[in-house]
């Protein structure tokens, strides 16, 4: 760990891994912030099972973050430093039940800070169906890549692949693929389609963030061992076909028609994953004044780094109106 990360480590007013009952499990959580007065704002990640980029290996590694809020960095049961085989018990509700219990231990911690979640793709799903369970707990919510239903299994991103040259046959099997017989090869075609033919997950123009410096940075923390650096990619949800088979069936229109806290959706201009276009859609005609919907132009699912200062830009707005 290099000596400027050290210093800034040191200047936290709170930089401490703290071990949790989150869905009747202990497991580890990274809080830090440069003051304790700071609005907490909790991660929750993508995936399932995709701890990037804020991970309880990150301590000292985002002070552009940390030194506005204090963040709240979960590696969700079955990755990261959390590595655990998932079995059938670990469904959605499961997460969210967890997401809940974790609220719960930071509200414990600060009582009479603002609590923002910030939920990116998968991370959307728990921090919009939480909102039901902690009512009068969370103050407000920032989402990147916002599920809301028809994952990959739509139109849009057949006609998608199909113009960005994905060969007939290979269409053929992909239009196939059925949400309630889904498979871990139907993930890895879907993804890695969407990936080669279309600017879904990454748009080409976009800046990307520099993933070098975070690498280093997750390989020389004092927090990870080499084990929870892998299980970052290679991990207990690997195999948790079901909680796909939710996620393709899911639909979040109603929920996300009534949240009651201010609630900020971020989009990539040609993100298809979650499909920027249905989310607009979905919010235009909610008449929900606490929904906002921005596009980030040159971004995909996976931000880059316009996406990245459009998270910052968002969750400095969300806590103003907190204040």
């Amino acid at each position: 760990m290099s000596h400027s990360r050290k210093q800034m480590i040191g200047q936290k007013g709170i930089s401490e891994v703290f071990t949790v009952p989150l869905g009747s499990m202990q497991q580890k959580i990274l809080i830090e912030g440069q003051s304790r007065e700071l609005p907490v704002v909790i991660a929750l990640h993508g995936g399932p099972g995709s701890p990037v980029p804020f991970s309880v290996g990150c301590r000292g590694m985002f002070p552009v973050f940390t030194e506005r809020f204090i963040m709240v960095y979960w590696d969700q049961l079955g990755c990261g430093i959390n590595n655990y085989k998932l079995d059938s018990r670990h469904t959605v509700g499961f997460f969210v039940e967890m997401t809940a219990d974790l609220i719960a231990e930071v509200r414990k911690m600060f009582p009479n800070n603002p609590l923002i979640l910030f939920g990116m793709s998968w991370g959307s799903v728990l921090a919009l169906k939480v909102l039901k369970k902690t009512r009068g707990q969370v103050d407000g919510v920032v989402t990147w890549g916002q599920v809301l239903k028809k994952l990959f299994l739509n139109e849009e991103v057949y006609q998608a692949l199909e113009k960005g040259g994905c060969p007939p046959r290979k269409m053929q099997v992909i239009r196939a693929i059925a949400a309630d017989r889904f498979e871990e090869r139907d993930m890895k075609l879907l993804a890695g389609s969407v990936r080669k033919y279309t600017d879904g997950y990454f748009n080409k123009k976009g800046e990307k963030v520099p993933l070098f410096p975070i690498i280093r940075g997750l390989l020389t923390s004092k927090d990870y061992r080499f084990k929870d650096f892998k299980a970052i990619m290679v991990n207990g949800t690997v195999s948790a076909k079901w909680l796909w088979e939710e996620l393709l069936a899911i639909d979040l229109s109603k929920e996300l028609a009534v949240v009651e806290v201010p609630y900020y959706i971020l989009q990539g201009d040609t993100d298809i994953v979650t499909s920027t276009a249905a989310i607009k859609k979905e919010v235009e005609s909610s008449g929900n004044p606490y929904l906002y919907c921005r596009v980030v132009a040159d971004s995909g699912h996976m931000p880059g780094k316009a996406g990245m200062d459009a998270v910052l830009e968002a969750l400095l707005e969300a806590a103003e109106k907190l204040r």
